[in-house]
């Protein structure tokens, strides 16, 4: 992990190291700075990962870990760039009437001046480089200079294929901004509500479909579609109403992803997912169908489908659905320290079943690298004459 200046980390949570000291990182056994709370929780996995790297200095059974920082980078296996990306959007995206630049942009343009005149960028182009943008919008002016790096990400939908894709990157969970329930005692009829879905129901881009299914259900005896946010105490109503829900809508909106996914898993609300894009963390070991349902936009829009479908998923097969949702809830809970299996360690699990493919992408780079180019050798290349086709 680069030991950049805290502006691109902790800094941007208001810390500063003690005076006299040069260290670029808060001592984590004594003060931990705190990450703003609301919905710049949902992407604050830089956070937590930076963290837990950190905390990995500490530890006194590192061989139980799933990642450890070293401090020569020659025997790293991946290089971690620790610029807290979604904060820096979140915060300082906007310019101010003094500035011709926001603090977002210059961060990033000094960040890619940074990393691309480092040894270890140039080492290996920036494929072995971890980059976290949870954010849809964080790093935006630095994404297409900093494409070779394996990206951290919550979807594609933002992205062209040659910049991100899953082949080179890692999708990561939200932080589910509702309360978990803890000791959940519910069944099938005690959630009253068949149906949840609360949020902003005018969606751009993709989202087209939330508007369809409020007009298509908005009518439904038991089904709860209401326009809802997080001012007011909605987080709290949110969290009563999935916690009394059998099944929680999850439409596309701006994004092909949302925070309402891991808000129905920390509900053990049957997440519904209407989303043709999407794309899931861990999937290559964690089968969503098992706990969510899937319905392709064209088919939810038509009159009657969903409610139908949903209606017709009896209380035997609700029932284990809710039970795989409490045995899979602690993968999506972030916390420091981390814990075995849980979603700091889910998401190190992810970025390690990549480094394979990465090394083998650096070594072929290399296989020229001892050679210099042709014309450095004294060697010259003949014309081809213009009638030679």
């Amino acid at each position: 992990m680069y030991d950049l200046d805290p502006e691109f980390h902790f800094g941007l949570l208001d810390w500063k190291p003690e005076a006299g000291s040069h260290s670029v990182w808060p001592d984590i056994r004594t003060h931990i700075p705190s990450y703003p709370g609301g919905l710049n929780l949902q992407h604050s996995i830089e956070y937590w990962l930076t963290l837990d790297l950190l905390a990995s200095e500490f530890d006194d059974n590192p061989n139980n870990r799933v990642v450890i920082r070293v401090k020569n980078s020659s025997e790293a296996d991946l290089i971690f760039v620790p610029f807290f990306s979604s904060l820096s959007y979140n915060r300082f995206s906007k310019v101010n009437p003094h500035q011709k630049k926001s603090n977002n942009k210059v961060l990033q343009a000094k960040l890619v001046k940074f990393l691309t005149a480092q040894k270890e960028w140039k080492r290996s182009g920036g494929k072995d480089h971890i980059v976290m943008a949870h954010h849809p919008n964080s790093l935006l002016n630095a994404r297409m200079q900093l494409w070779p790096a394996m990206f951290i990400l919550a979807d594609f939908g933002r992205y062209p294929l040659n910049i991100a894709n899953v082949d080179k990157d890692v999708i990561a969970p939200y932080k589910h901004v509702i309360k978990s329930y803890v000791n959940d005692s519910s069944d099938f009829d005690s959630r009253k509500t068949l149906l949840y879905f609360q949020g902003a129901i005018y969606r751009k881009d993709g989202g087209y479909a939330r508007q369809e299914l409020y007009y298509l259900l908005r009518d439904e005896k038991d089904v709860h579609f209401s326009f809802g946010s997080v001012k007011k105490d909605g987080v709290n109503k949110a969290s009563q109403g999935m916690h009394s829900s059998k099944f929680c809508l999850n439409i596309a909106g701006d994004t092909p992803s949302s925070n309402r996914l891991f808000d129905a898993i920390a509900s053990h609300c049957v997440p519904v997912i209407i989303s043709d894009s999407i794309e899931l963390p861990y999937e290559d070991v964690l089968d969503y169908s098992q706990f969510c349902v899937f319905v392709r936009t064209s088919d939810a829009i038509k009159k009657k489908f969903l409610i139908n479908l949903i209606r017709s998923i009896k209380k035997e097969e609700w029932t284990k659905m809710w039970q795989k949702l409490k045995e899979i809830e602690p993968l999506f809970e972030f916390q420091y320290p981390s814990k075995e299996r849980d979603a700091v360690q889910m998401i190190w699990h992810s970025v390690a079943s990549k480094v394979s493919a990465i090394k083998m992408k650096v070594n072929k780079s290399r296989r020229f690298s001892h050679f210099p180019p042709r014309r450095e050798r004294g060697l010259r290349t003949i014309p081809v004459p213009n009638n030679f086709w």
